[in-house]
């Protein structure tokens, strides 16, 4: 899985930092600027579409900035999208998977029958701090009946040991 060098410098000079938000001792990492180029998404989804290509044929998008991500993957890759959302936000029948975070504790739910057994689904969210968010969303595919392909982010938060948590799986981060 090879970086792309010019886009790893493109998205360290747009990705702004936040101290203490949302609370106390919280980094938080904007890609509101990155969103906001239709250049930088379409390279970031071809970036995570070469790193796992062959290896995938469904992509599910981890609410919420990981839509913007994972939609591009899709429509760039031509392959189908599924959706892992926060709790209460999905009709019908649906698969959970609790979670904590930095800050607090989630949970992610994705429709029942969205994945299907054999999928090869690459999961996508626009950062990785501690894994836990990607753990969660990849506990939904094996629920589902599919299987994780690997991880795709446009950054990963240093020494919070993410890409560890997710091991062995694969983890591509540009950042």
């Amino acid at each position: 899985m090879t970086v792309d060098f010019g886009l790893k410098k493109e998205l360290e000079e747009q990705i702004r930092v936040f101290p203490d938000f949302p609370k106390q001792g919280i980094l938080f990492q904007d890609l509101t600027p990155v969103f906001q180029n239709p250049e930088t998404v379409n390279r970031l989804a071809e970036s995570f579409i070469s790193a796992f290509d062959g290896k995938f044929d469904r992509v599910l998008a981890v609410e919420a900035r990981g839509f913007i991500l994972g939609t591009a993957v899709s429509a760039v890759g031509g392959r189908p999208l599924a959706l892992a959302r926060k709790k209460g936000k999905l009709p019908g029948e649906v698969h959970r998977a609790d979670y904590s975070l930095e800050y607090g504790t989630a949970t992610l739910e994705v429709q029942q029958g969205t994945l299907k057994q054999g999928d090869q689904v690459l999961v996508v969210d626009d950062l990785l701090a501690t894994g836990g968010t990607l753990s969660a969303a990849g506990e939904l595919v094996v629920t589902g009946g599919a299987k994780v392909a690997g991880y795709a982010v446009a950054a990963t938060i240093e020494g919070l040991d993410g890409a560890e948590r997710l091991s062995p799986t694969p983890v591509f981060s540009v950042v």
